[in-house]
């Protein structure tokens, strides 16, 4: 039991040497778009399709929970502002966070798990290639860039599909909608809960590039890189998401 808890706090240690380690390294990647284009457009288009699915089942669950809520109060107006409130506010972030975790950590941990086994990195790093600037900040910087672009699509899709649940179950018009659902919305209260998904690309990427340079073991370990990549990053995401929101609210009153 011990040495399970001296090893998880091991690769803690490692996993935050490494993370200031990209931190320092991000500007060199981020001036330099040849490195972190093609992976952006590769996180995005792997991941689109999947926050596409959640999105939609989001607003529509949404839209039948509070109507049913809402209905007991006669207050049915307000479902779309409570629906946009939610949706931008918390819902939105976190499943594309989570989602995030799940596709970007597991391919990030078995990419680079394969290149640690097979030596590619070590070679690389005899070669004079500076690993961490040029292989493992780009990979994060581009996973910080995506969520936030994944973060607005969910969200947008979700607020559409609850329209579209009421245009199949209600009464209220498309100009009605909208103006309800951007009512109470403001940019002090969007922009942060949209901003903070980046914080979330940041520790998927560092949970993603940690999980993928520990890996040993074989092509067994490969999938064990991915497994500790995805859990990882998704208990980052859940513990940062907390963090955000009271930080949030401290400076955004």
């Amino acid at each position: 039991m011990r040495q399970r808890w001296g090893d998880g706090l091991a690769a803690l240690g490692q996993a935050m040497a490494l993370a200031g380690q990209i931190l320092v390294a991000l500007p060199y990647a981020a001036v330099r778009p040849r490195l972190w284009l093609p992976l952006l457009y590769h996180h995005l288009v792997g991941t689109l399709p999947l926050l596409a699915v959640a999105g939609a089942a989001m607003g529509i669950v949404a839209w039948l929970q509070l109507r049913q809520i809402l209905a007991q109060f006669q207050s049915v107006e307000l479902l779309p502002s409570a629906l946009a409130l939610s949706v931008t506010w918390e819902f939105g972030p976190i499943a594309a966070g989570l989602i995030a975790a799940a596709r970007l950590g597991a391919g990030l941990g078995a990419e680079l798990g394969a290149m640690r086994i097979s030596e590619q990195l070590d070679a690389a790093s005899v070669l004079g290639v500076a690993v961490t600037r040029r292989l493992l900040a780009p990979r994060v910087w581009a996973a910080m860039l995506a969520l936030p672009i994944l973060c607005i699509f969910v969200n947008w899709l979700a607020i559409v599909s609850g329209f579209l649940a009421e245009a199949v179950g209600g009464t209220m018009t498309w100009d009605a909608y909208q103006r309800e659902a951007l009512r109470y919305l403001k940019l002090k209260d969007v922009i942060p809960a949209t901003l903070k998904t980046v914080v979330f690309g940041y520790l998927i990427g560092v949970a993603g590039c940690a999980a993928g340079l520990a890996a040993e073991g074989g092509t067994e370990g490969v999938g064990r890189a991915a497994h500790r990549a995805v859990v990882s990053a998704m208990l980052a995401v859940l513990c940062a998401d907390v963090l955000c929101v009271r930080l949030i609210h401290l400076l955004v009153p």
